[in-house]
């Protein structure tokens, strides 16, 4: 029950913050509830974090590393995990991915194949 009431606590942070192409790190902060000194040592720790930094030095943040933010406070404030276990659980999660994109793209490439001996014997 606890899990389910988290769960939907997620989903409504990500509905509340702003749809912008760039955030900095105060609006960050604020939207994942964590010190900007946190997320600063989360990006010495987590290699899948690493915003851009803006001409004046700033750190610019996009949605995908604030949705990343997210997961990682949810995972260590939540449900409990390390560090050592968050950096493990998102190298997973990233293998995952990287096993489905290649099995997606297998498929298209088998489907395109098929295709083009489709159209070449259409041409004969």
């Amino acid at each position: 029950m606890q899990r389910a009431s988290q769960n939907r606590a997620s989903a409504q942070e990500k509905q509340q913050f702003p749809d912008k192409l760039f955030y900095k790190i105060g609006e960050v902060s604020r939207i994942a509830r964590v010190e900007p000194y946190v997320l600063r040592y989360w990006e010495s720790e987590f290699p899948s974090l690493r915003p851009r930094k803006n001409r004046a030095g700033q750190r610019v943040y996009v949605k995908k590393d604030l949705e990343r933010i997210l997961h990682i406070r949810d995972l260590l404030y939540d449900e409990k995990y390390t560090i050592e276990g968050v950096r493990l659980k998102l190298e997973a999660e990233g293998l995952k991915k990287t096993k489905e994109q290649q099995a997606l793209s297998s498929d298209t490439l088998q489907y395109i194949k098929k295709r083009l001996g489709d159209i070449l014997t259409q041409l004969s």
